[in-house]
């Protein structure tokens, strides 16, 4: 046949069918279509027009509409039709095809044609899609609410302060809980649980969580504000399933650091807030019992397994030392597990290797000797991904993480011990204060306090930032038990090739109009990642400068940044769009870019952030 005598004939198709339809041809214009099709575009004239310009659907996920009517013919029993078969079709592209014209809701389908061409159907569902946006808006979704720092306040101002502030916190809530049109209930004096229907959330996440802002405002008379910490939980098939994501949030929101929101539903987790430092909290009574459940944990294993984070620093080193010490004490075998040494811990690791009282090991050693009753302490992070041998936690059921950066949402499942304290200057810190409960100070000697020391101090930038009274006490503890700050000093000597790398990236810094200052660290090689926190540091130094990021490629082809910042800026949330995390005011990241590349996207991405 003819094929312009075939497409005439195809052409005759559309205007006979009672509902709207047209023929698209291989180019994707509009070769024909019926009456029916004003319901669509009540403009007219659509043929000779860009088919996909006019509905908004995209060339491949027509086609693949179009191929899969295809394979349902052919499953059917009927005569397969020639299509497109060197489509990559993914099975996305094949669900329900729904746009929004002349104010109603269309479904559409296709089916591919003989000569090439697919005929387009346009089904009136709006009904069905004004039923089904009813029903997701009337869905319940469960909140939970904790007052993040309710202890510290009372213990901190008078009856009569306290009695007010909690009223004026109190009437903020309801009045937020009234607004959204929720059912609220205060089950502790710190945590309430509200209902409420899913069309509100959408009005919270516009607004940004507000109230968080509000109790944040209220004036409490010391030297630090009250916080809120919301869990949310939506999309559950019930509503138990509901509130155990509302429960799983308020967690994620409180391993955070408080002052947040963060919403779950079965497909994401969404975060919003965390503007504020985690308060130190002044009771060390958790510090005590997790301790000795540690101690327990040791005492019960035939043997531990410590382990850091890769790249390991000397807070995931010496926090390592000190649980080291733990193990000793309670006369079980332990070996701390590294595969690499890093430049930045290879001088103190040497002195370890000399005192030949410590048991350092490889991945495969590890994975030879594990057994399921081994106990594996997880320190200085808690994502599975990060860890020094992640494929070890596979191999036992007794795992114990102990950490103090925020909680991220690929944390390690259900540990037998979990100890993440946001608050905290570093994971030696931690640890430290457990020691002093689980064994005598004697009993610590000074190479591992001097480790322990050195991992406080390499966190808190020689005690500079992310200090606390506990901060101050653990460090005089170690000092006591003999840590030398001289002999520390040496552990963080760099080279001359170092220093220098170091000077012409402080040199070729540049300062933004936003207040933000970035680096690139060149040739810093292995050492890269000590190189540009050390840049990240210095430049906070400079007046006008909140905020520092430092970029720079390792020996390894990763582009590792370092950012800092005086807190005007949560650098944590920052970095949590690459990959990365921290805290707010100090965060780094690991991206497979060029740094030029990689700085630009970071700063775009601050003021964006600062544009919120």
């Amino acid at each position: 046949m003819d094929p312009k005598k075939e497409t005439k004939e195809l052409n005759k198709e559309a205007p006979n069918i009672p509902i709207p339809a047209c023929v698209v041809n291989e180019e994707g214009k509009v070769e024909s279509a019926n009456k029916c099709i004003e319901k669509v575009f009540p403009f007219g004239g659509v043929e000779d027009q860009d088919f996909f310009a006019l509905s908004g659907v995209k060339m491949k996920a027509l086609k693949a509409l179009a191929a899969s009517s295809v394979e349902a013919d052919s499953d059917s029993g009927a005569t397969e039709k020639p299509a497109d078969r060197d489509l990559s079709i993914d099975e996305k592209e094949t669900e329900e095809l729904i746009i929004e014209r002349n104010s109603r809701s269309f479904s559409i389908t296709a089916e591919a044609l003989e000569n090439g061409s697919i005929m387009v159907f346009f089904y009136d569902v709006t009904s069905y899609e004004e039923i089904r946006t009813r029903y997701d808006n009337e869905q319940i979704c469960v909140g939970r609410i904790n007052v993040d720092n309710y202890d510290q306040f009372t213990n901190a101002v008078s009856s009569e302060t306290g009695m007010v502030v909690s009223t004026e916190l109190n009437r903020i809530i309801r009045k937020w809980s009234q607004e959204i049109g929720g059912a609220i209930d205060k089950i502790k004096e710190t945590q309430y649980v509200i209902h409420f229907q899913k069309s509100k959330l959408d009005d919270l996440i516009a607004g940004k969580f507000q109230i968080l802002d509000e109790v944040r405002a209220i004036e409490t008379g010391i030297d630090f504000p009250l916080s809120l910490s919301i869990g949310i939980g939506a999309e559950g098939k019930e509503i138990s399933e509901t509130a155990e994501f509302a429960a799983a949030a308020l967690d994620l929101a409180l391993g955070r650091g408080g002052d947040q929101a963060v919403i779950k539903n079965p497909y994401r987790i969404q975060y919003y807030g965390g503007k504020t430092q985690s308060v130190e909290k002044s009771n060390k009574g958790k510090s005590r019992i997790v301790g000795h459940a540690l101690k327990k944990l040791v005492e019960q294993s035939n043997r531990v397994f410590i382990m850091g984070h890769q790249h390991a620093d000397m807070d995931a080193f010496g926090s390592a030392m000190g649980i080291y010490r733990i193990c000793l004490t309670c006369g079980t075998e332990a070996f701390i597990v590294i595969d690499e040494i890093p430049e930045n811990i290879r001088a103190f690791y040497e002195q370890v290797r000399a005192a030949e009282k410590y048991n350092v090991i490889g991945t495969e050693q590890a994975k030879s000797m594990i057994e399921k009753d081994t106990l594996i302490v997880v320190l200085d992070t808690h994502r599975p991904s990060y860890i020094e041998a992640p494929e070890l936690l596979e191999m036992t059921d007794q795992i114990v993480v102990i950490d103090h950066h925020r909680r991220v949402e690929d944390s390690i499942e259900n540990p037998t011990l979990s100890y993440i304290e946001t608050y905290a200057s570093s994971t030696a810190e931690l640890v430290t204060e457990m020691l002093q409960y689980v064994l005598n100070r004697k009993t610590l000697v000074r190479l591992e306090a001097e480790a322990l020391l050195a991992g406080m101090t390499i966190d808190t930038n020689r005690f500079a930032v992310r200090t606390g009274a506990r901060t101050f006490e653990a460090a005089a503890w170690l000092r006591r038990s003999g840590a030398d700050t001289t002999e520390i000093k040496r552990y963080f000597q760099v080279d001359k090739i170092a220093f220098k790398v170091r000077a012409e990236a402080l040199a070729n810094s540049e300062i933004r109009e936003s207040g933000i200052a970035c680096a690139i660290t060149k040739d810093g090689g292995a050492e890269v990642q000590v190189i540009n926190s050390q840049v990240a540091d210095e430049l906070l130094n400079i007046k006008g400068v909140k905020a520092s990021i430092v970029v720079g490629k390792s020996d390894k082809g990763i582009t590792c940044v370092s950012a800092r910042s005086l807190g005007d800026l949560n650098v944590q949330l920052l970095l949590e769009k690459f990959g990365g995390g921290g805290h707010l005011t100090v965060a780094g990241a690991q991206i497979e870019e060029e740094p030029e590349a990689v700085i630009e996207k970071i700063l775009i991405a601050a003021e964006e952030m600062e544009r919120e």
